[in-house]
């Protein structure tokens, strides 16, 4: 395997990030089988207190950033959420918060309104609670409607999120029936991308192309039908197209990330790769990471592309892609995205997708739900030392 650490030159033209993510923590009430969390999380479970995510915030700012998400795991679980609202509104901010609902009374929806929050992300697993409740390994599904309720009743924007995937894609009609029906302005249609732990579960998740072509064909037709009650984004996974996507718009390039124990990450997943030392911003600031650590500089420009990108054409279009999507299927984050039919190693995403076309899954493992027990039996499975043991309790029992 190539070595993909090699560093380019700092990239002084860089402009500011627009988009900052801040991942309060990895503790999340939900074991959902395609958290895009680190599958071995319970290596990283120290989290920035109050003050330093405050820092983080007004450095961020300063460097120009103005959109910014509250995420993890699940956010609700910090209690000074309100605080770090009520923070990024005095700086400027335009505020998401991006939860599971578990959590989110009628109090706290009347103290993140007081604190200034401009908006609330409200994921589902499922337009049923069969569904909702196994692929979230929760029974969650009717606090998740209450929570929905409550959400328009305090007079916040709503988008309703959920994820697709072979098991419910079928329901995709019954998926915005519900969401026109809750009131959301938008529904995002995320349809899986597979990294993390929907990596681990592809086999199970992976849909068929014909799956996919009869949800998008419903979709078109309600956006024709619903007009602009409810605007829906609706985006066919990687895996089925023939060029990738400039992911994240480009590596360090909009997006700024911050793990909740204080990495700073170009992407969502950027971590998983190998060899790439990411600056911690309770040791480094945050203008020095983002214009100057070999990290934040790998992947940008054009440089350090190799064949068939370097020659290609399109390369401005797709920036070669997603390096980690290249490293989880090719073995080095410097190849071409092999979802691009000029990648020599395509045919990889077509065995893929073919294999899920056969619906071959009956020699593969388990489903396998996001816990702390089975993120500590893959931690051990992986290079490196976990920061400090945890304290022996799954977070999030089933409820």
């Amino acid at each position: 395997m190539n070595d993909p650490v090699t560093a380019s030159a700092p990239a002084h033209d860089v402009a500011p990030p627009l988009w900052l993510l801040a991942e309060l923590t990895y503790r999340c009430p939900l074991h959902c089988v395609f958290c895009y969390n680190p599958v071995d999380y319970t290596r990283h479970h120290r989290e920035l207190d109050t003050a330093q995510w405050i820092d983080v915030l007004r450095q961020a700012r300063e460097l120009g950033a103005a959109q910014l998400g509250f995420s993890g795991g699940e956010p609700l679980l910090r209690d000074d959420l309100e605080t770090l609202v009520a923070e990024a509104r005095a700086l400027g901010f335009y505020t998401n918060l991006l939860t599971s609902g578990v959590g989110l009374t009628d109090a706290r929806l009347d103290a993140l309104k007081q604190a200034g929050l401009d908006h609330i992300q409200l994921s589902f697993q499922d337009s049923t609670q069969e569904l909702n409740d196994f692929l979230s390994h929760t029974r969650t599904f009717d606090l998740k409607k209450r929570v929905a309720d409550s959400i328009k009743q305090h007079g916040f924007p709503m988008v309703l999120n959920c994820v697709l995937h072979r098991y419910n894609l079928p329901h995709v009609d019954k998926i915005i029936d519900m969401a026109l029906a809750m009131g959301a302005e938008y529904l995002e249609l995320a349809n899986t991308q597979y990294y993390g732990w929907a990596q681990i579960n592809r086999a199970h998740l992976l849909p068929t192309r014909e799956q996919l072509e009869a949800a998008e064909a419903t979709v078109e037709r309600y956006r024709q039908s619903i007009g602009s009650r409810c605007k829906i984004f609706f985006v066919v996974p990687d895996y089925f197209e023939r060029r990738p996507k400039r992911c994240m718009n480009g590596w360090g390039a909009v997006f700024l990330g911050v793990a909740p124990d204080g990495v700073a990450l170009p992407c969502h997943t950027a971590r998983s790769l190998p060899g790439l030392v990411f600056p911690n911003v309770t040791e480094v600031p945050l203008r020095e990471i983002w214009y100057d650590s070999p990290a934040f500089n790998r992947f940008r420009g054009f440089d350090w592309m190799k064949e068939p990108c370097r020659s290609c054409s399109e390369k401005t279009v797709d920036l070669g892609g997603c390096r980690c999507q290249a490293f989880l299927l090719t073995g080095d984050a410097a190849n071409a995205d092999p979802v691009c039919d000029k990648s020599p190693m395509h045919e990889q995403v077509v065995q893929i997708v073919r294999a899920a076309e056969a619906r071959e899954r009956e020699s593969e493992h388990p489903i396998l739900f996001r816990n702390d027990a089975s993120s500590r039996r893959l931690a051990a499975c992986a290079p490196g030392d976990a920061d400090d043991a945890g304290d022996g309790r799954e977070a999030g029992r089933e409820r």
